[in-house]
């Protein structure tokens, strides 16, 4: 049986790192696109070398990437955030590839955060979007990472809104205070096709 792949995505804020959580609880392997490729740019050294071309210094100087200086250059340029892009995401598309084959699951999932900005989601089987209203992302954000109200906006407004992507996406999850759990199961039954059962 072929193992379905499915891409988990929203916002900064959105809440799909809960999401994978829940899934990760239930059984279901997880791959987290964004934590890897922290480790990815921290050991290939290929994109290390990459890196360093493209912004012509030495963003490993002391060990490991500077990621606050890599953060502003991505979040103050639209051209600056593509070409980072094309340096990192095929690496850890290939990973993952490597990833799933290890898997004996029927659905695995890979949670990212630019599925759609990158094109990436063209390579899944389906897509779940984790959406929630910007008020409530720019609430979580500013307590998860200390930051200021304005350097949180700037990366929200650095991706695509959740209009333009519900479009592209197969599943809806919306994380407004709504419960959670219901709405992963009845994506899971369709996953797995499962028959929902109905009262009476």
């Amino acid at each position: 049986m072929m193992t379905k792949t499915v891409g988990i995505t929203g916002g900064i804020g959105s809440g799909k790192s809960f999401v994978s959580e829940v899934l990760q609880k239930m059984g279901f392997p997880v791959y987290n696109s964004d934590l890897e490729s922290k480790r990815i740019v921290d050991t290939d050294l290929e994109i290390r070398a990459a890196l360093n071309e493209l912004f012509s210094r030495d963003l490993f100087a002391d060990g490991s990437l500077d990621r606050a200086f890599l953060a502003e250059q991505i979040f103050s340029s639209d051209e600056t955030r593509l070409r980072v892009n094309e340096i990192i995401h095929p690496k850890v598309r290939s990973y993952f590839s490597s990833w799933t084959q290890e898997q004996t699951a029927p659905v695995v999932f890979n949670e990212a955060a630019i599925l759609f900005e990158t094109g990436a989601y063209k390579n899944f089987d389906k897509i779940i979007l984790v959406t929630a209203p910007r008020h409530l992302k720019i609430q979580r954000v500013m307590s998860r990472d200390n930051l200021a109200i304005s350097e949180v906006e700037k990366r929200i407004d650095s991706q695509w809104p959740d209009e333009q992507k519900i479009s592209f996406a197969d599943f809806i999850i919306q994380n407004d205070g709504r419960p959670l759990l219901i709405q992963i199961e009845r994506i899971i039954d369709e996953l797995l096709d499962r028959k929902v059962k109905t009262a009476g």
